[in-house]
């Protein structure tokens, strides 16, 4: 019996596929219309969602990030007139329901004892640096990020030159759709704006087979409870 995960502010669906690989069968929900989400989706208001949160093994948030990314950083604190802090209402709410959970957000989000998650950890040609808090001690990746090896490989994949980065810019026009997917490690359909909002599975994926530990089998919920 596989247990079940929620996955709110869900987007298209990069965190959903790597629980979905750890074991985890998902819902997500999200205000918008999400025709990719790879999974059973519900549109709705992630902090006010339809469902009973206890008839859940775990809970994963994305909460917008806009109060803490680095693009607010660069355009001042008018950005933040325009985007509501979400990230405290989420976590009263998850605290609540009394779920194992996971936030993702951004370097720079209020998060409580995170953990940060690197591309250059799971061999990835994406850096991609995410921050998840836990209330069940999830531990830090054995691997510290890497990011030197990306000169090599980089050229090698795309064969062309890397930029200084030697990473793709997720979401950027000027990239093919597919190389963005494959550095990213998304294999199901996506659009760019979707991408862009995404974190790759392999970050969830690896903080599911965590989670599994914490959800024993005799007391996972199951979908006629």
């Amino acid at each position: 019996m596989r247990p079940r995960l929620l996955d709110l502010f869900c987007c298209e669906g990069g965190a959903a596929a790597g629980y979905h690989r750890a074991g985890f069968d998902i819902t997500g929900i999200d205000r918008d219309p999400q025709p990719n989400y790879p999974f059973p989706f519900i549109q709705a208001d992630a902090l006010h969602p339809p469902v009973d949160l206890t008839m859940f093994d775990a809970i994963h948030a994305s909460p917008p990030c806009q109060h803490f990314t680095a693009y607010r950083r660069n355009v001042g604190e008018s950005i933040t007139d325009r985007y509501d802090d979400l990230l405290e209402p989420t976590r009263a709410m998850l605290e609540t329901a009394g779920r194992p959970y996971v936030i993702e957000n951004v370097e720079g989000a209020p998060l409580v004892d995170p953990v940060t998650l690197c591309g250059s950890m799971f061999d990835l040609d994406v850096r991609r640096h995410r921050l998840f808090e836990t209330n069940w001690g999830l531990q830090d990746h054995p691997w510290p990020c890497r990011h030197k090896i990306w000169g090599r490989r980089f050229k090698a994949s795309t064969n062309r030159k890397p930029d200084s980065r030697y990473t793709i810019e997720v979401g950027a026009w000027n990239e093919k759709l597919e190389l963005q997917k494959r550095c990213m490690g998304v294999d199901h359909k996506i659009t760019l704006r979707g991408l862009s909002q995404a974190i790759p599975p392999a970050y969830t994926e690896h903080i599911g087979t965590q989670l599994l530990a914490h959800i024993p089998a005799t007391s996972r919920v199951t979908a006629c409870d």
